[in-house]
């Protein structure tokens, strides 16, 4: 009897222990009226499946079979951005995972940006950098705007954006849900927006806040608490669609008949295998390859890859695949490109 009366209270102690550190962790739930992809509690995705279950992820942890990555890329950044680009001329910075700097109407745009070392709430465990960031955190011109498509720890970096509101005062555009994570942090100036809403955030550009098929959550207990989606830029020189994370999905097609058309793309091809767990959520190569055909934009730039082992794809693998795709999909694949860490380039 004693020993159970132990076992109960050394559980119970260790649940409470659990609740009271993911409150630490998890993100303020949202409350607002129900929609098609709100039920008043969670968000959902507007086509099934929904993502795998605790189950499954404890069945591909079991069972993953890891790509190879190299331990560590001491690769130098590149070289330092011009401070402004004026007019309709835009250039597109890749500094990895997915975070892109984007330059264009005198304007300069940061997407999910990470510099931290680990995609993780501690410093000490946790998916790790296997190549440091392409650019240095001192060398970014003057951030005006931060877009965040969801809060997983490799898109939203408190500590990262900790820094870019101490040092740069941008304004940061999130999903439903998030502005209250932000605030309680100090962040301020933060735009919320729900699908299809729009925002202005200069004279000539706005911002629309487009769905994904992902998930969101932070801890334990915020499950779908906030939204996850995409964004499209309109400038007077055209369409920029950054996809954040996300899976296949009839959004893709809405987004393509309410737009158009598409200046720059910025795709995710990595995170992608196992496939039968990460087919809701993640575009594989030759799927990206698929959306790059039906948006047809003038230029497609591959983003989520080669720096975070987050699925079981090898370091290389998604950039070989989408070759692979490109070479077998499309008569020409010059309008697909993959940037070195670092690397820029100027949009048509």
């Amino acid at each position: 009897m004693l020993i159970l009366e132990i076992i109960v209270t050394l559980a119970a102690g260790l649940a409470l222990i659990c609740l009271l550190v993911d409150r630490n962790f998890s993100a303020p739930r949202y409350y607002g009226a129900v929609t098609n992809h709100f039920n008043g509690k969670r968000f959902l995705n507007l086509d099934p499946p929904e993502r795998k279950d605790f189950f499954d992820f404890l069945r591909w942890q079991l069972t993953r079979k890891r790509g190879p990555w190299n331990k560590w890329t001491d690769a130098q950044p590149g070289s330092n951005p011009v401070p402004r680009i004026s007019g309709e001329d835009l250039r597109a910075t890749f500094i990895n995972h997915a975070t892109v700097l984007i330059q264009t109407q005198g304007l300069n745009i940061l997407t999910d940006p990470i510099w931290s070392e680990r995609a993780s709430p501690v410093r000490w465990a946790g998916p790790k950098r296997h190549r440091p960031p392409g650019m240095k955190f001192e060398d970014l011109p003057r951030i005006d705007i931060v877009l965040i498509s969801h809060n997983h720890y490799d898109h939203l970096d408190i500590q990262t954006l900790l820094r870019l509101h101490a040092d740069h005062h941008p304004r940061f555009v999130v999903g439903l849900g998030n502005h209250a994570f932000l605030t309680a942090r100090g962040i301020d100036n933060v735009v919320e927006l729900d699908w299809w809403e729009v925002a202005k955030v200069s004279d000539e550009l706005y911002v629309t806040c487009v769905p994904a098929k992902h998930f969101s959550g932070r801890g334990l207990t915020d499950a779908d608490a906030t939204l996850w989606c995409g964004f499209v830029i309109h400038t007077p020189g055209g369409n920029i669609y950054f996809a954040g994370d996300t899976g296949m999905g009839s959004h893709l097609k809405a987004i393509k008949e309410r737009f158009r058309r598409f200046r720059l793309v910025l795709f995710p091809i990595g995170a992608y295998l196992p496939r039968w767990f990460m087919h809701p959520v993640h575009l594989s190569p030759s799927e990206a390859v698929e959306v790059h055909l039906l948006l047809e934009p003038r230029l497609s730039i591959a983003i989520h890859f080669g720096t975070f082992a987050l699925g079981d794809d090898g370091e290389l693998e998604p950039v070989h695949k989408l070759r692979e795709a490109l070479n077998n999909k499309c008569e020409s694949n010059s309008n697909f490109c993959v940037l070195q860490h670092g690397e820029g380039r100027n949009v048509p």
